[in-house]
């Protein structure tokens, strides 16, 4: 395998988590019965451009298809997020109904949508279906397509750029980021701005989010080597910022280099530097994560199998793609958790890949009073929790694995 990005062969495994099936492929009780694909979840550092990257075990078009049950309305810290942005990137690029906004992985239209109150014109360019088609039930105009360099200089032909154009979470996601990038800079006006937000890989390794690799996050990024990628192709990063979103991101915005209407902002090479003060380029920041993925599995199985052994039931919550990395790596089925509660009903009535947990309404907390419920998106632990504070009532313990082994009652006090 060669690096995605500079070419280079790749030799370092940065974390071998075994093999898993596709994060995002629930089954449906029919297919319980049948087969399962399970593929290598394993992750390499190149040593001269540092990108940390999976190879492509299937292929983007299969894992992103009509059926994709990954909805981004369904978390009202996430939808605040995005309103947020709206507002501050109005208000800091004046943005407005002269404006054009493309949103690249548009999802169900959760973004565009607060936009679109603002009477700016939108279009979402989102390959799945079935967010697709939520988004355009909201009255936003979806492409269902995949981005790349020939998608994007076909907007162009058709004479439409982004003043503003954006991309939460779809930077990683791209088995060809060189083309994907080659395609930003087509799709964006000679004046526009780009940002693009991304789970910061330094946030990765230090809080032991293995859970965070699964086959549809292709690359794992620093800002130093997004940016070595984007100046290859005529994008400059003129400002960044650190975000709490999806336990530590990067947004970064962007340019055309030869737009000279922004300044480089003092952040750029500030965080540059913490990247470089905390490892980032040297090989072996990257070479011991292995042992950080196997605490986490060894402590987490001592806690299930403990509990079972005491007849104190064990639920989980969130049929999150990093949770099924996380159940897969661990090897839990359902001798050890019951079911797993999740707020959309695209996954309910479905069941985990590999775990095979059945996937339920939250009426099932209340009626079997589980004495712990682990939660597994745990980047919207709070969110959770106070929508579960009731169990409370019953004694019911809250539970996280990552970085490590928590176990803690809704008023924050530590439960053993």
């Amino acid at each position: 395998m060669n690096c995605r990005s500079c070419k280079n062969p790749l030799t370092h495994v940065f974390v071998d988590l075994g093999k898993s099936p596709p994060s995002n492929s629930y089954l449906s009780a029919g297919q319980l019965n049948e087969p399962e694909s399970f593929y290598p979840l394993r992750v390499y550092v190149c040593e001269k451009c540092f990108l940390v990257q999976i190879d492509e075990h299937k292929k983007a078009e299969e894992i992103f298809d009509q059926s994709y049950a990954y909805f981004s309305s369904f978390s009202t810290t996430w939808l605040a997020h995005a309103k947020n942005y709206v507002d501050m990137m109005c208000e800091r690029f004046g943005f407005d109904e002269k404006s054009q906004v493309i949103e690249i992985a548009s999802n169900d239209g959760y973004l565009l949508q607060y936009f679109k109150q603002k009477n700016i014109k939108v279009l979402g360019v989102e390959p799945t279906l079935s967010t697709a088609t939520a988004a355009r039930e909201k009255g936003i105009e979806t492409l269902t397509e995949f981005f790349g360099s020939e998608f994007a200089a076909g907007l162009k032909t058709r004479g439409l750029q982004a003043d503003l154009l954006l991309g939460n979470n779809v930077l990683a996601h791209v088995p060809d980021i060189n083309d994907f990038v080659v395609g930003l800079g087509a799709a964006l006006k000679p004046d526009g701005v780009l940002t693009m937000e991304f789970p910061h890989v330094m946030q990765l390794v230090e809080n032991n989010q293995f859970d965070t690799i699964y086959h549809e996050h292709f690359s794992y990024l620093s800002l130093h080597t997004t940016r070595g990628i984007f100046a290859a192709r005529g994008l400059e990063i003129f400002d960044v910022e650190e975000l709490p979103t999806h336990g530590g991101s990067l947004r970064i915005l962007a340019k055309h280099a030869e737009d000279g209407s922004k300044e480089v902002s003092a952040r750029v090479e500030e965080l540059l530097n913490k990247e470089l003060e905390h490892g980032l380029l040297d090989l072996n920041y990257y070479l011991d994560f292995q042992k950080k993925a196997d605490k986490v599995r060894d402590d987490l199985l001592l806690f299930l199998r403990a509990q079972k052994e005491m007849e104190k039931p064990v639920a989980a919550y969130g049929a999150a793609a990093k949770g099924n990395t996380l159940l897969n790596y661990c090897g839990v089925k359902n001798d050890l958790i019951e079911f797993v509660v999740d707020a959309s009903p695209h996954k309910q009535g479905f069941f985990m890949p590999g775990s095979r947990l059945p996937i339920v309404d939250e009426s099932f907390i209340r009626r079997e009073k589980p004495a712990y419920v682990l939660i597994l998106p745990w980047n919207i632990k709070d969110e959770i929790m106070e929508q579960l504070s009731y169990i409370d009532e019953w004694g019911g313990v809250f539970v996280t694995a990552i970085p490590s082994l928590s176990v803690t009652r809704y008023n924050g006090a530590f439960a053993g």
